[in-house]
């Protein structure tokens, strides 16, 4: 395969939001798109039946977890994620670069590739561009990330640039590996670093531009930076990157961070903050977040959103999915998933509808004033 071609069409803009298709291996993808996070090769409580219900066309497995479990070699055998998890939709795997270099103390940088212990049983394990590329290939990934190196919120600009340097260094090196190994129906895309500094940020941008992956991804935010900082660099992100190019905004997973996202130019987004925070009893509503466990809601025979069309809203109101939380039953955190999934799935839906129409900048105003008139409770 050629790098170079990839099947990604703009169908319309306004502004910087866009309406696009991808017609990946395994189905078409419209965006703008939330991508549900399936950490292991699977998406937390939920089924296949129920992602496939909830309008999911592309979902996110990590890389770095499946390294360790099932194995590399297991995959080799196996045939591949899709085969193994019998999803026949897209999946889009990250390098785990991100969890390697969360390790702290446990992991060592160098130019060649990264050598960390696992967090299981303490193995030892050494990864490299090249493994890397080698790993997403056996999983089988419609799109896999390149390995980078991100660096926290709060480091300072030679720490941020020498990751830089590197993560390019990297995605040349992974770029070779993959057209070396002529991959077919896979696509890599580069990873775009620089921390919250604006000539970094355009300095990745432009030499992974060089490289002309089929995509890109924005890294390095939502890493304990302020949302200011993050919508400035996505503000200086919606210039430097190319426009006939998929852009992928990394661990991003609330309802006004997509909207913002959109609002500047980003087409995916994935995370695992709404299945966490369902989990704690926390759900998305167009009336603002709810802690759902709280008291207020004990005889509440309302859906957690009236106007939602899910599974849970459909069929539970707020007083019994409360009511499973707080005793711990696996179904009250199930629910509020499905839930908070469909939710963002379904408004990034609603944001791709309302750019085809020319409405996007009413659409997001008027939702994020309805959204933010109400405190999490």
């Amino acid at each position: 395969m050629d790098m170079k071609r990839f099947p990604f069409k703009v169908e319309k803009t306004e502004g910087y939001a866009r309406a696009c298709t991808m017609e990946l291996p395994h189905g078409t993808v419209q965006t703008p798109i939330f991508m549900p996070v399936g950490t292991q090769g699977s998406v937390k409580t939920l089924c296949r039946e129920e992602l496939e219900d909830m309008g999911a066309t592309i979902i996110l497995a990590n890389s770095y977890h499946l390294l360790l479990r099932p194995t590399v070699d297991f995959f080799k055998e196996y045939g591949g994620l899709h085969k193994f998890a019998k999803w026949n939709r897209n999946i889009l795997t990250d390098s785990g670069g991100f969890q390697v270099f969360s390790l702290a103390g446990m992991r060592k940088i160098t130019d060649e590739g990264v050598t960390f212990r696992s967090h299981i049983d303490g193995k030892k394990h050494f990864l490299t561009p090249e493994i890397m590329v080698d790993m997403q290939q056996a999983i089988g990934s419609d799109i896999m990330m390149v390995l980078d190196e991100c660096v926290p919120g709060d480091a300072n600009f030679e720490q941020t640039k020498k990751a830089l340097e590197r993560t390019t260094a990297w995605a040349t090196r992974a770029k070779q590996e993959f057209l070396q190994r002529n991959i077919q129906d896979q696509y890599a895309f580069g990873i775009v670093q620089g921390g919250i500094f604006e000539d970094l940020r355009r300095q990745s941008a432009r030499e992974l531009a060089e490289l002309d992956f089929p995509g890109y991804s924005i890294g390095g935010l939502s890493v304990g930076e302020s949302k200011e900082d993050m919508y400035g660099m996505l503000d200086v992100l919606s210039e430097e990157m190319p426009v006939d190019k998929p852009r992928y905004l990394m661990g991003v997973g609330v309802p006004e961070d997509l909207l913002e996202g959109i609002e500047r130019g980003v087409d995916m987004f994935d995370c695992v903050f709404p299945t966490r925070f369902a989990r704690h009893g926390g759900v998305f509503s167009r009336d603002g977040r709810l802690n759902i466990k709280t008291k207020q809601f004990e005889f509440d025979t309302r859906p957690i959103d009236s106007e939602c069309a899910c599974y849970a809203c459909r069929n539970y109101d707020r007083a019994y999915i409360r009511h499973l939380l707080r005793v711990n039953e696996v179904l009250g955190g199930r629910l509020a998933s499905i839930h908070n999934l469909y939710f963002l799935i379904e408004l990034t839906k609603n944001a791709r509808h309302a750019i085809l129409e020319n409405r996007f900048a009413t659409f997001k105003k008027d939702f994020l004033d309805r959204y933010f008139q109400n405190k999490i409770k």
